[in-house]
């Protein structure tokens, strides 16, 4: 018989680099390998009090190396030579400046302290300002609104926003970029050998959900609406992209000086990056009419959907609508909450205060902080949804849909002497599902047919409460994918149709995917009280909007 061909899917996310080794033919994961962002973990070039979040490019090199090493020692040893392909996945919109040659300039000596010389992550929200005038600069210039295939509203978080204010704020780092690359695109391009940002193969998915880039008008935004936003943007258009590509095209064959370094053959496949969010629905599953949530300190909404049935049609306040960005031929579609467990995190952190800052260095304490929300939702669990008296607004870290809005904050309603905290930490879960549930109306008001859910991600493994309340509040069985590694697993998925084995994402899936384990059924009398519930929390974000956004 001959051997089996195993691929690897690379997955970089905000805290490490994740290295799944998947068997091809039945998408059984061989080995699985975690490393950790050293710089990132100690805190190093990143201020929260500024909503700013930087990645230093030495972290990603030195963790996808031990992470890709750790995972080829943990498999079987006829895995390494029979390996075909690396499929690669990133969080994102996180860019970086770079010069001529591709070199991202904290690679640099000049630059190698200086943040705004490294990539800027996916939650960086130092460039609010730079996005208001990128929205208000395509409703009034005049000409095309190319914010229209991202929801009609340009975030913080994306693309151009964090270039602008880059070089708004850094002279000596816009005098060094000649251009600006994903992380989503260097990944492949390192390990290729290919950093020329002229030839780099750029990811359509990266390009169109978070750089307005769009085939109707034949690539990036305008040179005379980028010059309109600011005089700093002109040029910079030529220095950038006009093709994309789809994640189940070659990047190009892994190097030979990559091949030794990782301990892999050389010339295997190389895909064309994406981002996390979108490989995560194909390593679950995704087909037309299902909607896929990754659910961890924030939360990622996928679905898609045939052109022919959407058409030139702009789904308002989403992530953005791209073709080909989560499976080829089809129209992905994005949306999303900037907190989810971010919000029950920032809970257990509130009550932890007092223990970390009054009782010292008594380690007898130490593990209260993992016990807090298991605790919470037991007894969270025992307040039934009509004793509720309390409504949360889901916004602590800004909202990303329906409609884009970083300026906003999070809000509790209905506190009393007799509110608990087991009764907070429920309204925050509900909180984080009526958010979801604004999504997937959002979706449907504009013809998207939504039939399926299905959960992948920490919280989906980790919180029966929390999956139990989602059902209940959309209305809708939530389905929970059975792998622990959805997001690398899909990205392996692209990589075993970028070496050739399979002809097409559908046939890689049909084999590789992962089942389903559990699904979680609405409650009928649950499901009544929200719907009066989900009323009251649209009533108060729509009150309170104007006033949240000025605190």
């Amino acid at each position: 018989m001959p051997p089996l061909k195993y691929v690897i899917g690379l997955d970089f996310g905000t805290d490490s680099v994740r290295s799944v080794i998947v068997d091809v033919k039945e998408g059984r994961e061989v080995s699985t390998a975690v490393s950790y962002y050293s710089r990132w973990s100690k805190g190093k070039y990143s201020d929260p009090s500024i909503n700013q979040f930087r990645h230093h490019p030495l972290d990603y090199i030195e963790s996808l190396t031990e992470s890709i090493k750790e995972a080829l020692k943990l498999a079987p040893g006829e895995v390494q030579e029979n390996i075909i392909g690396i499929g690669i996945d990133t969080t994102g919109s996180t860019p970086a400046p770079v010069d001529k040659d591709g070199t991202v300039l904290s690679l640099k000596d000049e630059f190698k302290h200086d943040p705004d010389g490294m990539f800027i992550l996916w939650k960086d929200h130092t460039a609010v300002q730079e996005a208001a005038l990128i929205n208000d600069t395509a409703k009034t210039w005049g000409g095309i609104d190319y914010t229209k295939y991202s929801g009609g509203v340009y975030s913080s978080e994306w693309f151009f926003s964090k270039i602008l204010h880059t070089i708004r704020k850094n002279k000596k780092v816009a005098g060094k970029a000649y251009s600006w690359v994903e992380l989503a695109d260097w990944i492949p391009a390192i390990l290729t050998g290919n950093t020329d940002p002229h030839k780099i193969k750029r990811s359509r998915c990266a390009a169109g959900h978070k750089a307005m880039w769009h085939a109707s008008w034949e690539g990036l935004p305008s040179e005379e609406f980028l010059t309109k936003v600011d005089p700093l943007l002109s040029d910079l258009r030529d220095r950038l992209y006009t093709d994309t590509y789809t994640a189940d095209k070659k990047a190009g064959d892994l190097t030979e000086k990559w091949a030794q370094k990782l301990g892999l053959p050389s010339g295997i496949a190389v895909t064309v990056g994406a981002f996390d969010a979108h490989m995560g629905p194909v390593g679950a599953g995704i087909r037309e009419k299902s909607f896929v949530k990754i659910i961890g300190t924030s939360c990622c909404d996928m679905a898609v959907s045939d052109p022919d049935i959407i058409g030139d049609r702009a789904v308002a306040g989403i992530c953005g609508q791209v073709d080909g960005s989560i499976i080829p031929n089809f129209i992905g579609l994005e949306a999303g909450q900037s907190s989810f467990g971010d919000a029950y995190a920032w809970f257990k952190d509130i009550l932890m205060w007092p223990i970390d800052n009054l009782l010292g260095d008594d380690r007898k304490i130490e593990d209260i902080e993992f016990k807090i929300i298991p605790e919470l939702s037991r007894q969270a669990e025992k307040i039934s949804p009509k004793e509720t008296t309390l409504i949360a607004l889901d916004w602590l870290n800004g909202r990303r849909t329906p409609y884009a809005d970083q300026m906003l904050k999070g809000a509790i309603f209905g506190l009393s002497l007799g509110t608990t905290a087991p009764a907070i930490y429920r309204a925050i879960v509900e909180a984080t599902a009526f958010g979801s549930r604004a999504i997937i109306e959002r979706f449907r008001q504009d013809g998207v047919e939504i039939d399926e859910v299905i959960a992948i991600g920490g919280i989906s493994k980790k919180s029966p409460f929390v999956m139990q309340i989602l059902a209940d509040i959309i209305d809708m069985p939530v389905k929970v994918a059975q792998s622990f590694q959805a997001v690398a697993l899909g990205a392996s998925v692209f990589a075993a149709v970028a070496s050739g084995y399979y002809p097409s994402i559908e046939a890689a899936q049909d084999k590789m995917a992962s089942p389903i384990e559990k699904t979680y059924k609405p409650v009928k009398e649950n499901v009544e009280i929200y719907k009066r519930l989900y009323g009251l929390y649209k009533e108060l974000g729509e009150a309170t909007e104007d006033i949240l956004r000025k605190l």
